[in-house]
C-alpha cells in the first residue's frame, strides 16, 4: 500500500502494494463521506468477504530488557546537517529484536530545536508517511520550517528515516533504468503474455530487493520501526513520544501507542489507516477512495473552459468513461514526451500522473493542463512530469528509494492480497466496480508481494492501546489514499481515540488552510487538550 504524503512545500508518500505506479493498493475502506458512488461503496464491502481482525496488539512489557539497555542508554552524537538550523546524528537499533546482541541497524536522525520563547516541551517527532517516505526529508523542507511558529518555539522538531528508508540504511532494487523500465510496465494486461510480463516484472523487483538487503528485507516491518522510535524517545530525553504521522504514518504512530501505551504521549494520527483489514480489502478500499477523489476532480474539471474530459453537461461517470478511453488508447500506443531519455507516455504512467494529482485539490489546475495537452496536443511531458514526482525521479534518470522502501514494508507487514494472476482476474469485477477509471490498474497492482522473496511477519490485527493518554485521528471525508472511514474505523479501535474530521478534498488535513483543523491540532500540541471525539471542521 501506499499512502502519499502531498504538502503544498513537499510530497511523499505512498499504498500499500509496491507494484508499478499503482502500487497505490493502500489498505482501504471505500470513504463513506460524500463522493464515493454507492456502487464502489458496495463494492468495497463486498470484496474481501473476510472480517476485519479481532485480534488486538498486544502491549510490550514496561520494564525495557537488560539487552536492550546499550541502546536505551546510548548518547547521540549531533552534528551539523549541511542545512541551516538542523543538526543530524546515528543512532543504533538492534536489526533483529529478538537477538538483539546479533548485530545493529544504523538510523539517521535529524532535529531542529525549539527556537523559544515560552516553555520547551520536549521533542515533537514527525514522518510523512509512505512507506518509504524521508521522514528527514520532509523535516528539513516542511515540518521544521513550515510547522506553526508557536510548535516550533516549545518543540525540538525530529525525525528518523525508519529502518530501511532514505538515510537509514536504504534498500535499493532496481537502477535507474531498470525503473524506468519497470514504471512503464503495462498493469493492464490484455492476454496471458503481457500478464505474463507483468509478473516478470515483479520477480524483478523482488529479487533485486532482496539482493540488496538479505537480512534487513527480514526486519524492516512496521512493528520494528515503532520500537526503534522508542529508543529515540528514550535517547532524547523525553518520558513519553509526541508525534504527528501522516497517512502510513499513522499506522506506524499507532502501533507505537499500541506497543508501549503508557508512553505514548500526545499523538496526530492524520489521513489514518485501519489496521484491522487484510490487504485485499484494504486495496480494494483505496480504489474506491481514489474513486471518490477522481469525481470530486471531474466535476471541477467540466466547470473549467479548458477540461478536455467534457463540458458543464458532461456527468462525472462520463468524464470516468473519456480518461478511461484516453488510457486505452495509450495502451495502443503511446505519445511524445520529450523526454531526454527518450521514454514515450505509456497507459501506466499516464494512470501514474492522475494519481499523484488527486493526492491534493492543488494540484488539479496542472492535471488538467497535462491532459489536455496529452489528449489533445499529443504531448505527453505534463503528465510524465506528475508521474516522476510520483515515483519521486530525478532529472538525472536517478530515483530515491521510496518504492523500494514501500514495498519492503508492505509485504512484511501483511500477508499479500493475491497469490496468483487467476486471483487477480476473479477480483477484477469488483475493483472495476469500485473505481471504473483505475480499478483494473489497482488490482493488477496488487499482485506484487505474491513474489516477495521474505515471508510476511505481520497479520491483520486491532490497536486498542488501552491506557494510553487520549489520541487524536484526523480523517478527511474525501480522502484519496486513505478513505475517511480508516479514521472511522482507527478512531473506534483506540481505546482513548479522538476523531477529527475534515469536510473537504485531499491527502490529510494539518497545515492545508483550515483554520479549525489547525486549531484544534495545535491546541492539543501545546495545551494537551484534545479535540471533542467528532469535532467536525471545513
Amino acid at each position: 500500500m501506499h499512502t502519499r504524503r502531498t504538502h503544498r512545500r513537499t510530497r511523499i508518500g505512498r499504498t500499500r502494494t509496491g507494484a508499478t505506479l499503482l502500487a497505490a493498493a493502500l489498505l482501504a475502506t471505500a470513504c463513506s463521506a460524500g463522493g464515493a458512488s454507492t456502487s464502489a461503496g458496495a463494492a468495497a464491502e463486498a470484496v474481501g468477504a473476510t472480517q476485519a481482525a479481532k485480534i488486538s496488539l498486544a502491549a510490550l512489557p514496561r520494564a525495557t530488557p537488560s539487552e536492550l539497555a546499550p541502546y536505551y542508554e546510548q548518547k547521540l552524537g549531533w552534528r551539523d546537517c549541511g542545512v541551516p538550523g538542523f543538526q543530524c546524528a546515528t543512532m543504533k537499533a538492534p536489526l533483529d529484536y529478538a537477538k538483539p546482541t546479533e548485530g545493529d541497524v544504523r538510523l539517521a536522525v535529524a532535529r531542529k530545536k525549539a527556537t523559544g520563547p515560552g516553555e520547551r516541551l520536549g521533542s515533537l517527532l514527525v514522518n510523512p508517511g509512505g512507506p518509504g517516505g524521508s521522514a528527514i526529508g520532509y523535516l528539513q523542507q516542511y515540518a521544521g520550517i513550515g510547522y506553526p511558529k508557536e510548535v516550533r518555539a516549545q518543540y525540538d522538531m525530529v525525525a528518523v528515516d525508519p529502518r530501511g528508508v532514505a538515510r537509514s540504511e536504504p534498500i535499493e532494487c532496481l537502477d535507474g533504468r531498470e525503473m524506468d523500465a519497470y514504471t512503464r510496465t503495462d498493469v493492464t494486461p490484455d492476454d496471458e503474455g503481457e500478464a505474463g510480463k507483468l509478473v516478470d516484472a515483479y520477480k524483478e523487483f523482488a529479487e533485486g530487493c532482496g539482493a540488496d538487503a538479505p537480512k534487513l528485507l527480514r526486519h524492516v516491518s512496521t512493528v520494528e520501526a515503532a520500537r526503534d522510535m522508542d529508543i529515540l524517545r528514550a535517547v532524547l530525553g523525553d518520558e513519553k513520544l509526541t508525534y504527528v504521522g501522516a497517512s502510513y504514518g499513522t499506522f506506524l504512530g499507532a502501533t507505537y501507542a499500541g506497543l508501549f501505551p503508557d508512553r505514548a504521549g500526545r499523538l496526530v494520527l492524520d489521513g489514518a489507516m485501519d489496521p484491522s483489514l487484510p490487504a485485499r480489502r484494504l486495496n480494494l478500499e483505496q480504489t474506491a477512495g481514489f474513486e471518490t477523489a477522481f469525481q470530486s476532480f471531474a466535476k471541477d474539471c467540466v466547470k473549467q473552459p479548458d477540461c478536455p474530459l467534457g463540458d458543464k453537461n458532461t456527468t462525472p461517470g462520463q468524464a470516468g468513461k473519456n480518461l478511461k478511453a484516453f488510457f486505452d488508447d495509450l495502451d495502443a500506443e503511446p505519445v511524445p514526451t520529450g523526454d531526454a531519455d527518450g521514454r514515450k507516455l505509456t497507459e501506466s504512467l499516464a494512470t501514474t500522473g492522475v494519481i499523484a494529482a488527486m493526492y491534493d485539490e492543488g494540484a488539479w489546475q496542472q492535471l488538467r493542463e497535462s491532459l489536455t495537452s496529452a489528449m489533445k496536443e499529443n504531448d505527453g511531458a505534463g503528465l510524465l512530469v506528475l508521474s516522476d514526482s510520483y515515483y519521486e525521479r530525478g532529472a538525472d534518470g536517478s530515483y530515491s528509494n521510496l518504492m523500494f522502501a514501500n514495498a519492503s514494508v508492505n509485504c512484511l507487514d501483511l500477508p499479500a492480497a493475491f497469490s496468483s494472476p487467476g486471483e487477480v482476474r476473479d477480483a477484477l469485477p469488483d475493483f472495476e466496480k469500485a473505481s471504473p477509471v483505475f480499478g483494473e490498474g489497482l488490482a493488477w497492482s496488487s499482485l506484487n508481494c505474491a513474489y516477495w522473496p521474505v515471508e510476511p511477519t505481520g497479520e491483520p490485527h486491532r490497536i486498542e492501546a488501552a491506557g494510553a493518554t487520549p489520541i487524536v485521528v484526523v480523517g478527511t471525508t474525501r480522502d484519496p489514499a486513505t478513505p475517511y472511514r480508516w479514521a472511522e474505523a482507527l478512531a473506534g479501535q483506540l481505546s482513548s481515540g479522538r476523531l477529527l474530521t475534515y469536510e473537504g478534498d485531499g491527502h490529510t488535513a494539518y497545515g492545508r488552510g483550515s483554520a479549525c483543523i489547525d486549531t484544534a491540532i495545535n491546541t492539543y500540541l501545546l495545551r494537551g487538550t484534545a479535540p471533542e471525539d467528532g469535532k467536525r471542521c471545513s
